[in-house]
């Protein structure tokens, strides 16, 4: 988080003016090389090294989100993070505290969703149609929601049964907290740039 905090205000205060499709593949291609590395002690620090860039350029890429945001009303980053971090924190909690095992069902479905929620998004590109985008933002805060739960209870199941990855674990619930936090940005933007209107 702190990296991608770094990563967002270099953009909006350092000029560095690389959010979008540059800094979303760099991101792609850190994930990529992050997997690939094996988590043996030695890798640890090359490893933790990755993660770091991983994290800056994907606060790197919230850099235009962020811009309409501010332009609309500064207040939202803060809310919008404060919201993200209260939905977070009460879904891993549930699913910590639930019964073993008890919402990894929930893998083949939050799949499913978030495969249909992309296609949805593809086939919008040419519908161009504001309700279809709108179904599409808050189905996503929910299947990222049905992730939090589902990765916290995966990570602890992986734990139990020797996997000791915490670099890959952060990543996963990095993803999960991320795209809960773009997702709600856009929400709250474009309801008080209704707002304005409407006044």
């Amino acid at each position: 988080m702190l990296s991608a905090s770094v990563g967002a205000f270099l953009h909006l205060k350092a000029g560095w003016n690389q959010g979008g499709l540059l800094s979303s593949l760099v991101s792609i291609g850190l994930m990529m090389w992050l997997a690939a590395t094996s988590h043996s002690k030695e890798n640890q620090t090359k490893r933790l090294c990755i993660l770091a860039a991983f994290g800056g350029t994907m606060g790197l890429g919230l850099g235009p989100l962020l811009d309409f945001a501010i332009a609309v009303n500064p207040q939202i980053i803060m809310t919008a993070l404060i919201s993200t971090a209260i939905i977070f924190v009460c879904f891993s909690v549930s699913a910590l505290y639930a019964q073993r095992r008890s919402y990894l069902y929930l893998g083949g479905f939050l799949g499913s969703a978030l495969t249909i929620l992309l296609v949805t998004s593809l086939l919008n590109i040419f519908m161009q149609s504001f309700a279809v985008f709108q179904f599409g933002l808050y189905a996503g805060v929910a299947i990222f929601c049905g992730f939090v739960v589902y990765d916290t209870q995966l990570i602890v199941e992986k734990h139990n049964n020797g996997d000791n990855d915490y670099i890959w674990h952060s990543v996963d619930l990095f993803i999960d907290f991320i795209n809960i936090f773009r997702r709600l940005v856009i929400i709250l933007g474009l309801n008080e740039k209704k707002k304005k209107r409407n006044n």
